[in-house]
């Protein structure tokens, strides 16, 4: 008994640890789903950089009280699993990926920062585009006037080529 009360507050402290720093928590049911499909559903969620857990509602409350994600205590009711990453797309937009092709899996909530997300407010994180996408986006914006002045200074050069090469063969 003092062995599984050991184990229960190690998995409390641990996930209250992993919570604290993260940028977002998301909960979800997963009723129905299989282990195989769980197993897929953590694969996917760790290759996006987020981390996924099936909860005891009980633990699961304990282990987010004096967190920000206490406010989402209210949600862990049935078969209950959390999602939580830094970067606030990557853990949404798996979920919702996984949630879409498989109708087990319900997403019901969630937080990021001090903010309770409904299930509009996790697809519309979800739509968003991730943080490297982003950056892809302002580097190609950063590049493209770069080359666009590379190209101006050069066209000069080359109409004052072409000026020469026809005052070249005017005077032969």
């Amino acid at each position: 008994m003092a062995r599984n009360r050991a184990f229960k507050q190690q998995w409390i402290d641990d996930t209250n640890a992993a919570v604290k720093d993260t940028g977002i928590l998301l909960v979800a049911h997963y009723k129905g789903l299989t282990v195989a499909e769980i197993t897929d559903l953590r694969i996917k969620i760790r290759a996006a950089g987020a981390s996924f857990k099936v909860t005891k509602n009980l633990l699961a409350k304990r282990a987010v009280a004096g967190t920000n994600y206490e406010k989402v205590s209210h949600l862990f009711k049935g078969p209950t699993a959390v999602a939580y990453s830094s970067d606030p797309t990557s853990a949404a937009k798996a979920l919702n990926e996984f949630a879409k092709k498989n109708g087990k899996l319900v997403l019901v909530g969630g937080a990021f920062g001090n903010t309770v997300l409904d299930k509009a407010a996790i697809q519309q994180l979800a739509d968003l585009p991730s943080l490297d996408e982003l950056r892809a986006k302002i580097i190609a914006m950063l590049q493209t006037p770069a080359t666009r002045i590379a190209g101006v200074l050069q066209a000069p050069a080359g109409q004052l080529a072409r000026v020469f090469g026809a005052y070249a063969t005017k005077g032969a």
